[in-house]
């Protein structure tokens, strides 16, 4: 029984990841098309666009570590 409920748990603090994935990807065709809008700001763009992509990632390892310790630790 509590291993199921571990699993559970683990699967939602997992869900974080995929809020990721769709915001990398958002912002990803916002920056693109940015991009082809103003070519001459393709520097600015990508520096923001990288920064985002990097802090939008962190949470999703931060789920990851969330999932691993829920396995691990509670038992």
């Amino acid at each position: 029984m509590t291993g199921s409920i571990i699993a559970i748990g683990a699967g939602i603090a997992l869900l974080c990841g995929v809020g990721a994935g769709i915001g990398i990807g958002i912002a990803t065709g916002k920056a693109v098309d940015a991009i082809a809008r103003q070519p001459e700001a393709s520097g600015k763009i990508q520096t923001a666009l990288l920064l985002g992509c990097a802090l939008s990632e962190a949470t999703a390892i931060y789920g990851l570590i969330g999932a691993i310790l829920i396995i691990f630790m509670v038992r």
